[in-house]
């Protein structure tokens, strides 16, 4: 095999893990494992984000009485969860490879130490020959604390741990210039950065998990422009991963990444909007600094005012005068320090370039 990566990420999506009676479809995920196993066989280090604990659980009970959607959803991951990773478990064990599971929740990645930590696990267990497989712990998380999907998750842990391909693997070849369903219909092979898709994307989520098109485009597109290339492709076909990693010419849509990678801080923060603690609105004076080609930090002398409460280190939302958001960063302080600083000329910047996002 031409191998093009050392190291990939591969989201799987429910919709390929499942029949359409929501049961675990045993013979896909065995041919997805084979071909996993066949990857690592030829020093391809794989992460693995797999969906399908839920639809596993949904599965295997049936409840007495009706329960709200948290409760459901904690309740099928958790049976669902320990049937979904011991069939991992035997499925790479045939081919003489161990897997390991990393449950984690939103709250983990919003801080860097915690961010490292996971990093940190990943690390060891790939150095050591172990399969990570990745879900999130949705037992003990509640619908503010939930990523929009599996594939928010996998476009994180991609960032983490500086893969240079991400594989979404849904049960559709790509993202299509119209309706999938339509004959009239064609995927779009090639996306650059920055290409507006909206007119493209339909909001439809999937059957079994919460997202759609629309996510996955929007963490494809964020993931390529910090360096690592993204596939949308069909998981439901044979071979399809080995067929991508081998270089073969397969019908998919792949994200252009930009030929400036980013740095592992830059990739935590870009992702890092949702754990906003705060917001710096800023002034024009400042907004036409930050925008110019040349990085520049936030200087206090380019603030106009401050919302919320945060500690330093914590990430904030950075505002243009009109109240649009234009990116995210790092706190050098603690939002009581930068209301004493506001306008004033010299000092240290609120928000260092090298702890700066822009959209």
């Amino acid at each position: 095999m031409d191998k093009k990566y050392k190291r990939i990420v591969v989201k799987i999506g429910s919709n390929v893990l499942t029949r359409a009676d929501g049961s675990i479809d045993a013979t896909r995920m065995s041919a997805l494992v084979d071909q996993i196993a066949t990857l690592h066989k030829e020093s391809v280090e794989v992460i693995l984000v797999s969906s399908g604990a839920v639809a596993s659980g949904r599965s295997e009970l049936s409840p007495s009485h009706h329960m709200d959607s948290v409760a459901a959803r904690q309740l099928f991951s958790a049976v669902g969860q320990v049937k979904l990773i011991h069939r991992y478990y035997e499925l790479f064990r045939e081919h003489g490879i161990t897997c390991g599971q990393i449950l984690t929740t939103k709250e983990s990645f919003g801080t860097r130490g915690h961010y490292l930590n996971q990093r940190n696990c990943m690390e060891v267990m790939l150095e050591n020959g172990v399969v990570p497989i990745v879900n999130e712990n949705d037992t003990i998380s509640v619908t503010e604390l939930m990523f929009t999907d599996n594939d928010e998750l996998s476009g994180l842990v991609s960032a983490m741990m500086d893969a240079e391909a991400l594989i979404i693997l849904s049960n559709i070849d790509g993202i299509y210039n119209g309706d999938p369903h339509s004959p009239k219909s064609k995927v779009i092979v090639q996306i650059k950065p920055s290409e507006d898709l909206s007119s493209f994307i339909q909001t439809a989520g999937s059957s079994f998990g919460r997202g759609g098109m629309r996510t996955k485009s929007r963490i494809a597109s964020k993931v390529a422009e910090e360096g690592t290339e993204v596939i949308i492709a069909n998981g439901k076909k044979d071979d399809i991963l080995t067929s991508l990693v081998g270089g073969e010419d397969v019908l998919c849509t792949r994200f252009t990444p930009s030929e400036k990678i980013a740095s592992g801080v830059k990739k935590w923060i870009a992702h890092s909007e949702s754990f906003a603690k705060g917001a710096i609105y800023i002034n024009q004076g400042a907004y036409q600094a930050l925008m110019a080609p040349k990085a520049v930090s936030l200087l206090p002398i380019g603030v106009e005012k401050t919302e919320g409460y945060w500690e330093k280190d914590d990430i904030v939302r950075i505002l243009a005068p009109d109240g649009t958001q234009i990116g995210v960063g790092r706190a050098s302080m603690d939002s009581e320090s930068a209301i004493s600083v506001i306008g004033k000329k010299g000092g240290k910047p609120l928000v260092h370039y090298d702890y700066l996002y822009l959209d």
